[in-house]
C-alpha cells in the first residue's frame, strides 16, 4: 500500500511559513564577515599591546570609547583593534613609526568608508563638506579614540556644538537673542555630512523652520474670533505667514536673516 499525501491549502501555508523561518534562522545564525581591516602590502598584525607602547596618550581613554566595541581578534596577535582601522602594524614596528607603514585615517578617509559606507554617500550628495576632496577630513570634527567620537565632547564638558564653531565662528556668538535651535545642536537643522539642499540642511525652504514654530491656527485670532482647523492659516510666532512664505524662505526676503541668533532683533530679522 503506497500514501499519497495529499496538500491542501493549509499545508501549503504552514509548510511555507516554516521555511522562510529556517532561511530566517539561518541568516541570522551565519558566521559571516562584517568589516576587513585595511591591507598593507608585507605587514601581519602585531597586536594592540604593541600600539599601547608608543601610543598611550591615544589608548588611555581608548577603552571608554564607542570604537572601542570592535574589539577584533587574531589567531596570533590576540587583540587587534587598533589594527582593525589601521591596518597590519608589524612593518610599522619594526620601523620605529614613520610614513607608508601603517594607514592614517586622518589622511584618507577610507578606512573609515570600510564601516560608515554611508556617509561616503552623503559626502556625494550636491551640499557636503569637501572631505572626498580631501579639504576636510574625519578627524577634524570626529576622534575615534575617545567617548561617543564627537570631539569636544564628554569630559570636555562641552556641546557638540562646539565641533562645528570651531570653524563656522560668525554663527558661535554670543548673541543677545539666541536661536534655540542652537541651544539644541546644530544637528537639529544642519547634516554635516551632506544633502541635497544648500547649505547642508535637512530639509528645504519653509518646511524646515515649520518643524518647530508651526502653531495651532487658534494662535491667531481676527476681530476677536480665533482660527480654526482647516482655515488654511499657516501660524508662525502667532501670526499667520500664508502671504509671507510666497516671498522666499523664512531667512531671505528680508525677514529673520540671522537664524543663529541677533544682537538687535529678537525676531532675529538682523
Amino acid at each position: 500500500m503506497s500514501y499519497n499525501p495529499r496538500w491542501n491549502k493549509s499545508t501549503l501555508i504552514f509548510g511555507g511559513a516554516a521555511a522562510w523561518a529556517l532561511l530566517l534562522v539561518g541568516c541570522v545564525m551565519a558566521d559571516r564577515t562584517v568589516m576587513a581591516p585595511p591591507a598593507i602590502a608585507g605587514a601581519t598584525y602585531a597586536g594592540t599591546k604593541k600600539c599601547e607602547q608608543c601610543h598611550e596618550d591615544l589608548t588611555a581613554h581608548f577603552d571608554g570609547a564607542t570604537h572601542s566595541n570592535l574589539a577584533l581578534k587574531d589567531a596570533k596577535a590576540g587583540d587587534i583593534t587598533c589594527e582593525s582601522c589601521h591596518g597590519p602594524g608589524s612593518l610599522h614596528v619594526k620601523a620605529g613609526g614613520g610614513k607608508g607603514t601603517i594607514v592614517n585615517p586622518g589622511k584618507s578617509p577610507e578606512a573609515c568608508f570600510a564601516c560608515h559606507l554611508d556617509k561616503r554617500g552623503e559626502f556625494s550628495l550636491p551640499n557636503a563638506h569637501p572631505v572626498l576632496s580631501g579639504q576636510v577630513t574625519c578627524n577634524d570634527c570626529h576622534d575615534p579614540h575617545k567617548g561617543k567620537v564627537i570631539k569636544r565632547t564628554g569630559a570636555e564638558l562641552e556641546t557638540p556644538n562646539e565641533t562645528c564653531t570651531k570653524c563656522h565662528t560668525a554663527q558661535k556668538g554670543p548673541f543677545l537673542f539666541k536661536h534655540q535651535a542652537m541651544v539644541e545642536g546644530c544637528t537639529i537643522c544642519h547634516n554635516p555630512h551632506g544633502t541635497v539642499n544648500q547649505k547642508m540642511l535637512v530639509a528645504r525652504d519653509a518646511n524646515l523652520c515649520l518643524r518647530c514654530h508651526l502653531q495651532h491656527p487658534e494662535a491667531v485670532v481676527v476681530s476677536g474670533v480665533p482660527g480654526t482647523i482647516g482655515d488654511g492659516k499657516i501660524v508662525a510666532g502667532n501670526e499667520d505667514h500664508r502671504t509671507r512664505l510666497q516671498n522666499g524662505t523664512c531667512w531671505v526676503a528680508g525677514c529673520h536673516e540671522d537664524v543663529h541668533g541677533s544682537n538687535a532683533s529678537k525676531a532675529m530679522r538682523y
